[in-house]
């Protein structure tokens, strides 16, 4: 099957790996197969931000998933940084102070801003643990609509919400899912997960996938069989 460009790039493989020698080795087996990087805290703590510079010299798109979160003022001069470099995808907490102050420090830059509604390794247990009053849909569903009215470029949030969210924010804005695994594969430590075909049909843009690449014998196979997945949805 031929993976037209438009699919391509809506294919995110999160470099989940503790150093950048790893991240290469990911990145030179990939090969043409896969043009967009999510690095993370673990490799941006390691490297992870010169390296992304990287991969933007290779032409790679990346999105830097540092999940900002801070007074105002620091927000809006970490996303003007971040900007200035060059990425196409950036995420922060979505509460509405912050996202307000990143969306006006993020003017004009095409920096694709994304408020992250709720992690999708939390429940609605482990939300009520945390001191929240809603479950996670319910959460999820109105931070989506906060990163609206705000003006974010996009928002992330767990497959199985997918369907609603996009009601909420509408058919331009970004909808980014982690937590995606193939059919038969271990969730790990997501609790709300789906596949490629289903997460897309939920209404999702663009799909963030590690450990089955990542962890996979064959990654260039691997992200090779998610993307047919993907033209077939």
């Amino acid at each position: 099957m031929v993976i037209q460009d438009e699919i391509r790039d809506r294919l995110i493989v999160g470099l989940d790996v503790p150093t950048i020698g790893d991240a290469e080795r990911v990145v030179t087996a990939l090969g043409d197969t896969v043009g967009f990087y999510k690095i993370g805290y673990q490799l941006a703590y390691a490297g992870g931000l010169e390296f992304a510079r990287d991969l933007l010299a290779g032409g790679k798109k990346v999105f830097l998933d540092l999940k900002l979160l801070d007074i105002d003022n620091t927000v809006a001069k970490g996303v003007e940084s971040v900007a200035r470099m060059g990425v196409t995808m950036l995420t922060l907490h979505a509460y509405p102070k912050a996202m307000r102050a990143a969306v006006e420090a993020a003017a004009g830059s095409g920096v694709c801003l994304l408020g992250v509604t709720v992690l999708t390794s939390m429940d609605d247990g482990d939300l009520a643990e945390a001191g929240y009053a809603s479950g996670a849909e319910a959460l999820a569903i109105r931070r989506a609509g906060q990163a609206r009215a705000a003006g974010m470029g996009g928002i992330v949030c767990a497959a199985p919400e997918a369907a609603k969210l996009r009601r909420v924010i509408g058919p331009d804005m970004a909808l980014v899912t982690p937590g995606i695994r193939p059919a038969g594969a271990e969730p790990g430590d997501q609790k709300r997960v789906a596949t490629p075909a289903d997460a897309l049909r939920a209404g999702a843009s663009h799909l963030v996938v590690a450990r089955p690449v990542v962890a996979a014998p064959d990654r260039s196979e691997a992200a090779r069989a998610i993307l047919e997945e993907m033209a077939a949805a």
